[in-house]
C-alpha cells in the first residue's frame, strides 16, 4: 500500500476513532515489563502503538545484528540500524497524529524534557495526555533482563533504572496527579494491594480514552472534518 494511500485511510479513519485526540505515555526502565502492562490496560481501545522496538528488530536481523549480544547492539553498526528504525518510527507517528488518532507512545522514561516537549506539541493541536508509569525493583529488572533474548550489560541496567526513579516526581508534575498512574509490577496481582493498584489504574485509563475531546482546538478540527465530509 502506497503511503497516500495509508494517508487517505486514516484521515477518513481519524474523526470516527474511538480514542480520538488521546495520548497514552509509557515510561519504565529495561525490565518494567511494560509491554505486558500495555496489554493488559490499553488492550482493545483502538490506540495506535508508537515504539521503534518492533522496526529496530525487523532491520536488525536483516542485518545479521545479534540482538542478545551487547556488543552487537552498542556497535557502530547497531547504533546505526537503531537511528533508522527510530527514523521510520517519526515518520509513522506524524501519519497518524495527522488523523489525531488515539496514540501509545512507549519509551524507557530516562528523558523527560523529550516527553515534556512531546506533550506540548500535542497539547498544543487538541490532544489530551496521560502517562502510565511501570516501576519495578532493581533485582526483578535485572532478572528480566538476563532472561530476555535482547540484553543489555546490567551496569547499564542499573543506571538506567536509577535515571528512571529519579524521574517519577518530574513526570507527576508534567502530566498532573489526575493524569499520572504508577503501576507496581514488580511481581503479579497476587498481591492485593498491587492488583488494587492495577484495577485503578485500568478504571482510570478506561474512562479517560472513552471521554470526548474537551479542549476548543479539537472540536474544531473536528467540525471542520465534519463539513468536508458533507460538501
Amino acid at each position: 500500500m502506497k503511503i497516500y494511500d495509508i494517508l487517505e485511510r486514516i484521515i477518513d479513519e481519524g474523526p470516527n476513532d474511538p480514542a480520538i485526540f488521546k495520548a497514552v505515555f509509557l515510561a519504565g526502565g529495561p525490565g518494567s515489563g511494560k509491554s505486558y502492562v500495555a496489554s493488559k490496560i490499553l488492550s482493545g481501545l483502538g490506540l495506535k502503538p508508537i515504539n521503534s522496538d518492533d522496526i529496530y528488530e525487523y532491520l536488525a536481523n536483516k542485518q545479521d545484528i545479534d540482538l542478545g549480544n551487547p556488543v552487537d547492539v552498542i556497535s557502530w553498526k547497531g547504533q546505526e540500524v537503531r537511528d533508522r528504525a527510530k527514523q521510520l518510527t517519526d515518520k509513522r507517528q506524524n501519519i497518524y497524529i495527522d488523523g489525531r488518532l488515539g496514540l501509545i507512545i512507549d519509551g524507557t522514561g530516562k528523558d523527560v524534557q523529550r516527553v515534556k516537549e512531546q506533550c506540548e506539541k500535542l497539547k498544543s493541536i487538541g490532544y489530551e495526555c496521560s502517562m502510565i508509569f511501570v516501576n519495578t525493583n532493581l533485582q526483578v529488572a535485572q532478572k528480566r533482563n538476563a532472561d530476555r533474548a535482547r540484553t543489555i550489560p546490567a551496569d547499564m541496567l542499573q543506571q538506567m533504572w536509577q535515571k528512571v526513579q529519579e524521574n517519577i516526581m518530574k513526570f507527576q508534575q508534567v502530566f498532573g496527579a489526575k493524569n499520572f498512574h504508577v503501576v507496581d509490577n514488580s511481581g503479579g496481582l497476587e498481591d492485593p494491594e498491587r492488583k488494587e493498584n492495577f484495577d485503578n489504574v485500568y478504571k482510570s485509563i478506561r474512562a479517560f480514552i472513552s471521554s470526548p475531546p474537551a479542549s476548543h482546538t479539537a472540536n474544531k478540527w473536528l467540525d471542520s472534518q465534519k463539513s468536508k465530509n458533507t460538501t
